[in-house]
This record gives C-alpha cells, structure tokens and sequence, in this order.
C-alpha cells in the first residue's frame, strides 16, 4: 500500500523530528504516487485501491481525495486500520512499541471518525482473544523480526534461518551473526561492511507462501 513512497526523499520519511507543512505536503502525495505506478499492472485492481486510499478519513478529512465513508474502499478501510495499528505496536529505532491493548484504545477513540468503526470492532475482538499475539513482533507467523543492534528491530528472515547464520542490515549496512536464543534469534555486528549485492532486494518467498496457502 505504500508503494509510492519511492517517491518520496529519504531525508523526510526518515525524519525522526516533527515534520514542516512543507515536508508533510510531499508526504500526503504518496498515496497517488503509488495509483500512479500501479497503473496498467495486471494485477493493479487488487490493489489500486488500498494504494490510493488508505489515507482517507470516515469523516471525509483524509487525503488525497477527501473520501467519506462508503465512498472508501473495504480494502482501503481494512488497510487504514491494520496499518495504524502495525505503525503503533512495532519498535523503530528512535521509539519502542506501544502495547496492543494500547493501540486498540487509540483505535476506538477514533473509530467512526478516522476508521471504519465495524472493522476497529473486529479487531478489537482479536486483540481480546489473544489472536493478535503471534503478530506482534513477527515478519510472518512463527518467524520473529531480528534486531540489529544499531537500528533496531527491522530485520525480516527466511523461515529456515538457523543458529550462525550470516545476515545483513539493510538499513545500516551491517554484517550480523545470529545465536538463537530459545524461539528467537539475537544478532551479532561482525564488524564488516554488506556487500551490495546483499542489499538487493529480494521476494519474501514465506510470507507469498502464507498468503496462497490461505487463498
């Protein structure tokens, strides 16, 4: 859904200060940015909508289109949500992630207003049932995010990683060693450089694996 932020300078989506008027104007042109790159893909009806919309209100104050209600997308509406909550509950490296029940309190405060009211409901009752818990903090089910040291958690990993492996940061650079410590894994900077050629990026075979199994 946030395909067109490609289009965007770094220096501002890696802003950790407040952002000017200015910046946050560039900001708020991702949305059709991304509508723009999807145009003519074959699969581009799957996913324009969420693309273009997810930045739009209930209460019709989102961006780009100024959308109200019904007139957003269930995709894009279901995409606002789980997106807002991903923001919240996940660390970055200048803040740690907020708890879910606090992300859900936020989401109710404004439900029927910024979010599709029916849909913050659902999600609560996952948050309720605990079928939240295997998400948080995983790049897929069963595969936790790696922390490095220097960015923090942003690593994803192949299901098949295993105890010494060598992997890199793709945000700083870094050369890592994982110890696996229990269900998860700890990193190590070995103190090299990532070749470029590491830093391509590559498809997300567990996760595309996940998706068709539930199709």
């Amino acid at each position: 859904h946030d395909l067109g932020k490609v289009g965007i300078p770094d220096d501002i989506l890696h802003k950790a200060e407040a952002l000017t008027d200015a910046e946050y104007a560039i900001i708020k042109t991702h949305p059709s940015i991304g509508g723009r790159l999807l145009g003519g893909h074959p699969l581009a009806e799957l996913v324009a909508s969420a693309a273009n919309e997810h930045h739009e209100r209930m209460d019709g104050k989102g961006y780009p289109h100024g959308l109200r209600g019904d007139q957003i997308s269930l995709t894009a509406r279901i995409v606002s949500v789980v997106d807002a909550f991903d923001a919240m509950t996940s660390t970055r490296p200048y803040r740690k992630g907020m708890a879910a029940e606090t992300a859900l309190s936020i989401l109710e405060k404004e439900s029927g207003t910024q979010f599709d009211g029916e849909l913050v409901k659902q999600l609560n009752k996952l948050g309720v049932s605990g079928d939240l818990q295997h998400i948080l903090g995983h790049s897929a089910d069963g595969i936790p995010i790696i922390t490095c040291p220097h960015c923090g958690p942003v690593i994803a990993v192949p299901r098949n990683t295993k105890d010494g492996d060598i992997i890199y940061c793709r945000a700083c650079h870094s050369e890592l060693t994982l110890h696996q410590v229990g269900n998860t894994f700890e990193s190590e900077m070995t103190g090299m450089t990532d070749d470029p050629r590491n830093l391509e990026p590559r498809a997300n075979e567990d996760a595309v694996e996940d998706v068709l199994a539930q199709i």
